[in-house]
């Protein structure tokens, strides 16, 4: 049977922004300042030594807003590294509620492999966030551009403590695949098993990535980023499809380096110890050109 051209578009670009051995999804994130303020994400006040750095490490994707792509992606052009487009963010002032700001026709003007969006679950605001992704996703079926939701129940219904329980996670992943999206990056669930049971209640096809969130407190340095490795390798043996991770990474030492390492672990099955090993080689070493290629 001949697929229809808009699913043969998806498809083309789906497969640009998934490693084809592993079929898992590496995206680095750099949309935070909007919805988090600039100033406390000092990893990304330079935004185009950030971009640089994350881009020397080679991940699949990474996801921007189309005015910080406008100003900072030009030398990466040709890179190979997909862009997800980011089209809605919250505000400080307002975190329960995204707002769309950009549209899915300037994110193919601007050469998208995927158009990303914000969705806060359980709250307020949840119905029109809804109705607005409904339209979009009918419009990226129409021209064949995949729609990944960074899809988060922080509503106001939602105590602080259960933000990461099965349950509700399992709401954010389920919600994301009926509304029609391609893609939901979430919150990890906080161990294999729970996590499992969110895989479950969605179709095979559809793709669960999980996001890195807020740092635990009390972590620093070494013992912060073990947290993280793990938490990926966990989240990965549970059946997730990839990771869209950002403040870890560009807040790391040496950012080339992690994603370096970060990438073998997703797409090579290293375990954490294995990624800490590698990243403690290439930060002593800065040879980064010899991973450019898995």
């Amino acid at each position: 049977m001949v697929e229809p051209m808009y699913a043969m578009g998806k498809a083309v670009r789906l497969a640009r922004m998934v490693n084809p051995e592993s079929n898992k999804m590496m995206a680095i994130t750099v949309d935070h300042a909007t919805s988090r303020g600039i100033a406390p994400m000092t990893g990304i006040h330079d935004i185009q030594g950030a971009i640089d750095k994350i881009v020397a490490g080679c991940p699949d994707a990474m996801t921007m807003t189309g005015g910080i792509q406008k100003r900072c992606w030009g030398p990466h052009v040709g890179s190979g590294i997909s862009i997800l487009h980011k089209i809605s963010n919250y505000a400080p002032t307002s975190p329960t509620s995204d707002v769309v700001f950009g549209s899915v026709d300037a994110a193919v003007r601007m050469g998208a492999d995927a158009v990303s969006l914000g969705c806060i679950t359980l709250g307020d605001f949840q119905n029109e966030q809804f109705e607005r992704i409904g339209e979009i996703s009918e419009y990226c079926d129409e021209i064949g551009m995949p729609l990944i939701g960074h899809v988060y129940p922080k509503g106001e219904s939602v105590p602080k403590d259960q933000r990461a329980s099965w349950e509700n996670i399992a709401y954010c992943a389920r919600s994301a695949c009926e509304l029609g999206l391609d893609v939901v990056k979430t919150t990890y669930t906080g161990d294999p098993e729970s996590m499992a049971k969110v895989i479950s209640c969605v179709p095979s096809s559809f793709r669960v990535v999980i996001q890195g969130g807020d740092t635990p407190a009390g972590l620093e340095g070494d013992a912060l980023l073990d947290y993280y490795m793990a938490m990926t390798r966990d989240a990965l043996d549970a059946g997730c499809g990839g990771v869209t991770m950002g403040r870890w990474v560009w807040d790391a030492e040496d950012v080339t380096a992690l994603v370096i390492a970060l990438r073998r672990l997703i797409h090579k099955g290293y375990n954490a110890k294995q990624c800490m090993e590698l990243y403690k080689t290439v930060k002593s070493e800065k040879n980064y050109k010899d991973y450019e290629i898995l």
